[in-house]
């Protein structure tokens, strides 16, 4: 017997992110066992969602995140600060962070970008601090319903051996490893639909050695798992990179392996016409960062030569301390703007920020079975309300996700479940989230 099936019916547009950049007036999608079964109009189906007056997309993707960090926004100290400056500020506060902690922190970080349409993120953790594990963030996920992508980093190299962290805060090279092992056997699922991946994510070449860079490569390709780190976010970044290892960030990570189709970078704001040609030449990908390069004062990253000559691109939201907000379609905006304000009106088109958020970041993170609404592929589905004020006199509503707003999900499904429903989560309470994460911030403060 066949699995009840779900077709989410009348769209004003089924943006399907195909090859051919397909578009749907009065489109339907049915939906079967997690699984896209049909995307076209007059389709029939066991239930139905009526999307009349919404847009229907993919659900977005976020290529990178601290969730720990959604537990100390708009810190005093760095709220107008450069990123070495915030990372000091702020290295002694999440020093005092354990797993209930990183839990709620994670818990929140994940409810806002479901209510943001986003069906599938990244997260880098390079701390794990009184007893934090991965398994912190991980069960958040698997609370909250949305399709995860952990990393597993480290810092290795304190302030008294020439790093940026304080010496308490770094591990030993050896645990590191061990512990990347443990996760990637005991978490990573590599097959299509999986709801968990496990990466290996060195926090940056300013934190750990040469060594562990090298050997983290090499472990990662022998579980089969992808690479990640920060790369050239600004320029304090590559005037370190100069001073200690005589080269730029990019020629660093070249000389160790960290370039392939199994790699992604965030940031890359500095990075230069024959570095923009290396992405392209390698595969490497890029996670795309606006809000917290504009939050930081980092840089605008040259995404539109990335683009030119074929980098694989996504979008990042960053860590919540350092964007503060937790928005995907608010990051979309951003990079259109970005872009246009560096390269004038035609830089960045509305629909190809809106791939960038999308297909672009399943691409990004090697998932060839989401980001577009195709047969075969995985059901996460992002369906957006363009009725209301926000989006009021739009002639073009595919165009209006991106450029009016701010917009928040109607319906988000994930693997054909619905997580968010009417703007509401259906997982957890958003009141009883927003109160833990509160109550452990305000503990932290006193």
């Amino acid at each position: 017997m066949l699995t009840p099936s779900l077709v989410i019916r009348n769209a004003d547009v089924l943006v399907t992110m195909d090859d051919a950049g397909t578009e749907i007036a009065g489109g339907d999608l049915r939906v079967r066992g997690g699984v896209i079964e049909a995307a076209g109009q007059g389709l029939a189906g066991d239930h139905c969602l009526d999307a009349t007056g919404c847009v229907v997309t993919p659900g977005l993707v976020n290529t990178h995140h601290h969730l720990f960090q959604t537990i100390t926004r708009a810190v005093p100290g760095c709220q107008d600060a450069t990123l070495f400056e915030w990372l000091r500020t702020l290295y002694p506060i999440w020093a005092r962070l354990g797993p209930r902690e990183y839990f709620v922190s994670a818990q929140a970080g994940l409810a806002e970008l479901a209510l943001s349409g986003c069906s599938l993120t990244s997260d880098h953790q390079y701390m794990f601090c009184n007893g934090g594990r991965l398994e912190d963030s991980i069960e958040a996920a698997e609370s909250i319903g949305v399709r995860f992508h952990p990393t597993r980093g480290g810092m290795s190299i304190g302030a008294s051996q020439g790093g940026l962290p304080p010496d308490t805060l770094v591990e030993r090279e050896s645990d590191i490893l061990e512990d990347c092992i443990r996760v990637v056997d005991r978490f990573h699922d590599p097959s299509d639909g999986a709801m968990v991946r496990v990466g290996l994510a060195p926090c940056s070449p300013f934190s750990v050695s040469r060594e562990l860079m090298r050997d983290t490569a090499l472990l990662a390709r022998d579980k089969g798992v992808g690479l990640h780190t920060h790369l050239a976010e600004n320029g304090e970044d590559v005037d370190y990179s100069l001073a200690v290892f005589g080269c730029r960030p990019w020629q660093y990570a070249e000389q160790l392996g960290w370039t392939g189709l199994d790699v992604w970078n965030a940031h890359c704001v500095m990075v230069d016409n024959s570095e923009i040609d290396g992405l392209a030449r390698t595969g490497t990908g890029v996670a795309h960062c606006p809000g917290s390069n504009c939050r930081l004062g980092s840089g605008i990253a040259p995404v539109r030569r990335m683009l030119d000559r074929g980098v694989r691109v996504g979008l990042g939201v960053d860590g919540s301390a350092s964007n503060d907000s937790g928005n995907l379609m608010a990051e979309a905006r951003q990079a259109l703007l970005l872009q246009r304000v560096q390269g004038g009106a035609e830089a960045m088109p509305v629909r190809e920020t809106l791939r960038l958020a999308t297909r672009g970041g399943a691409e990004v993170l090697n998932r060839d079975d989401c980001g577009s609404l195709e047969p075969g592929k995985r059901a996460d589905v992002a369906i957006w309300s363009v009725s209301g004020i926000e989006a009021a006199g739009c002639w073009d509503p595919v165009a209006a996700l991106v450029l009016t707003g701010p917009h928040r999900v109607r319906d988000l499904l994930v693997e054909g479940r619905l997580i968010v429903s009417g703007g509401q989560l259906q997982t957890v309470e958003r009141r009883r989230v927003t109160d833990d994460l509160n109550r452990y911030a305000r503990a932290l403060m006193d």
